[in-house]
């Protein structure tokens, strides 16, 4: 079976010779998934009118467990966003009545923020609609090849999960 980046890889095979191709053939091709999935992330989310970085709050609190809370401190190591991005999207977030924020009772400065019921549902949704998504973008491989893909992917990204 061959398909674009094979034609990519060629062209540039012809053109530049001189320079060892193999990253093209993976990584052409997790660039081109990566906008399939990007799709597929935002058709589940707008499904239950949320966006992408509303859908990584709520999923990081929902995550959690009941009663589904966290500090923002916690919630920037989770999402990986800056103190005042957090700020921003967690006021938007109450504004919408996704989630709630409390006095933490262990630190009389901070503040705990929790998911309400209608962030539970609007996550939850979303995350099964996202599923559904994911599973059909993997419907060609069988289950044996989609554990190998995912083992290598482990792989190829443990070098910069150890350098966080």
């Amino acid at each position: 079976m061959r398909d674009e980046v094979d034609e990519l890889a060629e062209a540039w095979a012809r053109e530049r010779p001189d320079l060892d191709l193999a990253p093209v053939a993976v990584f052409s091709r997790i660039s081109r998934l990566s906008r399939h999935l990007d799709l597929a992330r935002r058709d589940a989310f707008a499904a239950y009118a949320i966006e992408g970085w509303e859908f990584d709050v709520l999923a990081a609190l929902r995550r959690t467990g009941a009663p589904y809370e966290l500090s923002p401190g916690r919630l920037l190591r989770e999402t990986l966003v800056t103190s005042g991005t957090m700020t921003n999207r967690v006021d938007r977030l109450a504004a919408r009545g996704f989630v709630e924020r409390f006095p933490d009772p262990d630190d009389r400065r901070g503040v705990i923020v929790r998911l309400t019921p209608d962030g539970k549902a609007a996550v939850d949704g979303a995350f099964a609609a996202l599923l559904d998504a994911e599973h059909q973008l993997l419907a060609d491989l069988p289950d044996r090849d989609r554990q190998r893909l995912a083992a290598l992917l482990r792989t190829l990204l443990a070098p910069y999960a150890e350098a966080k």
